[in-house]
């Protein structure tokens, strides 16, 4: 059985999904969010992440880390601190041994909708549907981090 961990990564919310299964056969095992405080220093923040992410690979011994790719920002400051916190769960990933499977946004909607513009809520939905949930996961992160780790399911068999 493969189990997988789909992040959504950001530095104030970072949203995790764990999902596992093989072939046809996905269940949602976990999902939420990393949160920081904005009153800390980012190197704090980065800290908190790090710690936070090790705890999720100990809790859930995910084998493949699937982790969006930063696709834009309307801020390069922001940008640049969200490809920090990339870096950091990278390189944690890495040191866990997981296999590291990059997407890019257009790749999750395609992965999930069929339509690779689809919109937010449109994947929503389908991450409620694939997972059987009564409602779409709150926050958003979370739901976004599920449709990351479901876009990797996809992916892992081509690579």
């Amino acid at each position: 059985m493969i189990r997988i961990l789909g992040i959504d990564p950001g530095y104030e919310r970072c949203g995790f999904g764990v999902i596992a299964g093989s072939g046809f056969d996905w269940q949602c095992v976990a999902n939420g969010v990393i949160s920081t405080s904005a009153g800390l220093m980012f190197e704090e923040r980065l800290v908190e992440i790090a710690r936070d992410f090790r705890q999720l690979i100990k809790i859930h011994q995910p084998n493949t880390l699937v982790i969006e790719e930063l696709f834009f920002s309307k801020s390069t400051t922001t940008a640049l601190k969200v490809t920090e916190v990339r870096g950091v769960i990278r390189m944690l990933a890495k040191e866990a041994r997981l296999k590291i499977i990059e997407v890019k946004p257009n790749e999750v909607k395609l992965a999930l909708t069929g339509y690779g513009k689809a919109d937010k809520r449109q994947v929503q939905e389908m991450v409620k549907t694939i997972f059987g949930f009564s409602k779409v996961p709150k926050p958003d992160d979370a739901a976004d981090a599920l449709a990351i780790a479901w876009a990797g399911v996809g992916k892992a068999r081509f690579e």
